[in-house]
């Protein structure tokens, strides 16, 4: 089983990466797993760009190939925002709830609730080579919170063609439709890709 440093320390992310990647036969070490303590600074101006920040500094850290990935909620009425600011959207302590809180009463008055979730995961290895995956996930915003699985803006998140938020659906319902999965399973192609080319 091959060995991947994951750069995330979110719980949510590394249990989401974990389920997918094992059907790859990718065995994930966490920052925790590997003993490495380290500030990023995420100075990219895009997902991929902030992304590759990580996965590069966890490549040299820890000599095996990491994954890393950059994720946020583009809400088109409030012009892109919170975007790649998602996880800090509305002040730095906030909890998940309470930041779904903060969205909500910006939109409080806003009908068209149209939005996305975006995923870039990039993978940096040892001898220099990028593999990187972008997926989306279409949806709106709903106007209250609802249901209590999954983490950050689950509970506002309406998926397109559903009446549930993602934090209404199972674990293996929302790896099926998630920006997250969709972008690790096209990672998990360009990766079985680049092997392939790599054993000529």
């Amino acid at each position: 089983m091959s060995k991947f440093a994951l750069a995330t320390a979110n719980n949510g992310k590394i249990n989401e990466m974990r389920s997918i990647l094992s059907e790859l036969n990718i065995s994930v070490l966490t920052r925790a797993e590997l003993g490495i303590n380290i500030d990023i600074e995420e100075t990219g101006t895009t997902f991929s760009e902030n992304a590759t920040l990580k996965a590069k500094a966890i490549c040299i850290a820890s000599c095996l190939p990491a994954i890393a990935d950059d994720s946020g909620l583009i809400v088109e009425s409030l012009d892109g925002k919170p975007g790649l600011y998602s996880s800090s959207y509305g002040g730095e302590n906030l909890s998940c709830k309470e930041r779904c809180e903060f969205l909500l009463s910006e939109m409080k008055k806003m009908e068209h609730r149209a939005a996305k979730f975006v995923c870039t995961i990039i993978c940096v290895f040892p001898s220099g080579d990028i593999l990187s995956a972008t997926g989306e996930c279409h949806g709106k915003i709903a106007w209250h919170i609802q249901g209590s699985g999954g983490f950050g803006y689950d509970p506002v998140f309406i998926p397109e063609g559903m009446s549930k938020t993602i934090a209404q659906l199972s674990p293996e319902e929302k790896n099926a439709i998630s920006h997250r999965g969709v972008a690790l399973r096209e990672f998990a192609k360009v990766l079985k890709a680049y092997y392939t080319e790599n054993q000529k």
